[in-house]
């Protein structure tokens, strides 16, 4: 699938700002079963600084700086972007889990580079409750494969989305307590299940195409950021992109922006501002249109 892609955050304030510094993950990552065409992000006012760079984990991140007084910042990204259904190694989905665990199994050529994915993470933490509720799905001998389905599958059951019963603050305990959230909470949620028997899982950010009702046409606008994780799976390169929020795996309609530990390594904007502005508003529209 063929996709332009189009993400505008728009941050008003109350009063002038003088200084704007930040850094984004906006632009999408080049990748085996993803083509970036055309990809770029202007930023309003025009910064003093704008520089392009790749972080530790190989996204594209970029930090800026506006020193012009203003009363509005806009961030907009485009990007075009081909994107085909992965295929997976069927030897490496059938590995038992306890493999996938790279600071237990050290002699796999990959397990350096997945190690720090099988460490708690700040907003990951293996909290109370979250290794009993991945026991079920983590029995002894299970494939990779399976198990991390088998997981998926249970978070999608289980647990209710629910864009108000969370915050960005929230934690993976008080997730499991209310058993509800939305995307990001999900995939926190799996992680901390994953993680807290050893087994290494990367918080993976981008877009998912919205498909519109039976007879209804697709609302521009409509879209919005998505988060789901990937699992690694010893022995081959792949890492097996679960999507908890929608019970699935991640197919040609995803598409993949950046990856880490969790939400804090990747979020799309973050920074801080120098003001005496007390009040500000954020808006994001997100549009993910098909193409052909």
């Amino acid at each position: 699938m063929k996709y332009v892609v189009s993400h505008r955050t728009a941050y008003a304030y109350s009063a002038p700002v003088r200084d704007s510094r930040g850094i984004y993950h906006l632009l999408p990552r080049p990748l085996p079963w993803q083509e970036v065409a055309n990809a770029a992000v202007t930023v309003d006012p025009l910064p003093i600084d704008l520089h392009a760079d790749t972080d530790g984990y190989g996204n594209a991140v970029t930090y800026f700086q506006v020193t012009q007084p203003h009363r509005e910042l806009v961030i907009e990204a485009k990007s075009e972007v081909s994107v085909v259904q992965p295929r997976y190694d069927e030897d490496a989905l059938a590995v038992p889990w306890e493999r996938a665990r790279p600071l237990v199994n050290r002699d796999d050529p990959d397990a350096w580079a997945a190690a720090q994915f099988a460490l708690a993470s700040p907003r990951a933490i293996h909290a109370d409750g979250v290794a009993a509720y991945a026991a079920a799905s983590l029995t002894r001998g299970r494939p990779i494969g399976e198990a991390a389905t088998d997981l998926m599958t249970r978070i999608h059951a289980d647990f209710d989305y629910d864009s108000t019963a969370t915050t960005v603050t929230s934690t993976v305990a008080e997730v499991l307590r209310n058993r509800a959230g939305v995307c990001q909470d999900f995939a926190h949620l799996a992680l901390a299940c994953l993680r807290s028997h050893g087994v290494a899982a990367r918080y993976v950010s981008g877009y998912l195409a919205t498909q519109p009702p039976p007879g209804k046409e697709r609302v521009v606008g409509a879209d919005a950021s998505h988060a789901w994780l990937a699992v690694w799976m010893p022995g081959s390169s792949d890492w097996l992109a679960i999507d908890p929020t929608n019970d699935q795996w991640a197919n040609e309609r995803y598409v993949t922006v950046a990856w880490g530990r969790d939400y804090g390594d990747v979020s799309p904007v973050r920074g801080v501002i120098f003001t005496k502005s007390k009040k500000s508003t954020l808006r994001v529209n997100v549009d993910v249109a098909p193409v052909g």
